[in-house]
């Protein structure tokens, strides 16, 4: 059975930091292009990064410069760093496992607050 599993989502001030996890278990998870995509109230879900299997990368280019994609296949583990948020970065983060078709996490809500 897949599974992704988001952690690391909080409440965090302008101008902070944290880091995303995701970890996926049922997929050999070398072959799948992973991403991360949030969905804010009454918004539509949308990209912010992207991972392919040859380690190329691609963000929404609100976060460029300040949001980090990387992956670890020995871990099954997709990681999103995110610097300098700010109060548009709220939002339930999604992680996404593409190979053929979809696969999507519950999701991780990031609140950014003062």
């Amino acid at each position: 059975q897949v599974q992704l599993v988001e952690s690391g989502g909080g409440l965090v001030q302008p101008g902070g930091s944290l880091r995303l996890s995701c970890v996926a278990s049922g997929i050999i998870f070398r072959l799948y292009d992973m991403g991360w995509y949030r969905q804010a109230p009454g918004k539509q879900r949308e990209l912010v990064a992207r991972i392919t299997i040859g380690d190329s990368t691609n963000y929404a280019d609100s976060v460029k410069g300040r949001f980090t994609i990387s992956r670890d296949n020995g871990k099954n583990t997709v990681y999103l760093q995110m610097n300098s948020l700010k109060p548009e970065d709220t939002a339930v983060y999604h992680c996404n496992a593409y190979y053929r078709f979809n696969r999507w996490g519950q999701g991780t809500q990031v609140t950014v607050s003062s």
